[in-house]
């Protein structure tokens, strides 16, 4: 069940490049124990969005709030140390590197031995094994492998965990999780996002499949031309309206 009080909120949200307003006065908020789906066309806004909300841009205008507090960012890190991440559809997963290497990507453990400093990885190890299995439920069969030989599914398991990895994480966004995976991985993919709002984060997934939204939403907040058009409980609408949300069937009619 979500709370009242949303964790995050941004209220009247504009952004402009030059010329070229890609978000006018929208509004946003995600609580704790919930997914909250974004969809739209592209171009509808979605990423300027999120990027904003994760700390890559900064709005030309409008207000973000975590637990009703102002809050500003001037980077991704910002986001990350308030308790923001995000999984984008590339993953940013490191290829050649092994699972638990990529978990602590830029936050490396270190240890001192005879005044040098080396990585842990032992450490590292059992942390990724621990973090992937209370966090997520997924047991990887060897740890030993390059990411890069994994499934689509369990990428996104590795790319997740990275995030959830921080004890203080509140918000985590998606963007597109389920891009390029069979029906399988989806399926396990699915399942993931349901432990973390089961955990009590506030998921925001970005989809274009709208059977997905449904499956794992509790509302869908739909975008178009940069503009926030309606927010739906999703038991309480149809992929039609949504659709017609989408297009702008409703608005021409």
């Amino acid at each position: 069940m979500s709370s009242k009080a949303p964790v995050i909120a941004m209220r009247g949200i504009t952004k402009r490049f030059g010329g070229v307003q890609a978000l006018d006065n929208v509004d946003l908020q995600a609580n704790a124990g919930e997914v909250l789906a974004i969809v739209g066309d592209n171009g509808a806004g979605k990423s300027t969005l999120i990027k904003i909300l994760t700390g890559v841009y900064k709005p030309t205008s409008g207000e973000i709030t975590l637990d009703g507090q102002p809050l500003s960012m001037n980077s991704h890190s910002d986001a990350i140390d308030l308790g923001i991440d995000a999984v984008y559809q590339t993953l940013a997963i490191a290829d050649h590197l092994d699972p638990a290497a990529n978990l602590f990507l830029g936050s490396e453990l270190t240890k001192s031995f005879l005044g040098f400093r080396y990585l842990d990885n032992k450490s590292m190890r059992e942390e990724s094994i621990r973090v992937l299995k209370e966090r997520l439920g997924v047991t990887l069969k060897s740890m030993d492998v390059a990411t890069e030989s994994l499934s689509g599914g369990q990428r996104q398991a590795v790319a997740i965990a990275r995030a959830v990895r921080h004890a203080d994480l509140r918000v985590l966004v998606m963007d597109e999780p389920t891009a390029a995976l069979g029906p399988q991985e989806t399926a396990r993919t699915l399942s993931l996002i349901k432990v973390l709002r089961e955990q009590g984060l506030a998921v925001i997934v970005i989809s274009h499949s709208l059977d997905d939204v449904f499956e794992i939403s509790d509302r869908v907040q739909v975008m178009r031309r940069g503009k926030n058009v309606g927010v739906k409980a999703t038991k309480k609408t149809t992929s039609q309206e949504i659709l017609g949300m989408i297009v702008g069937a409703t608005e021409e009619a």
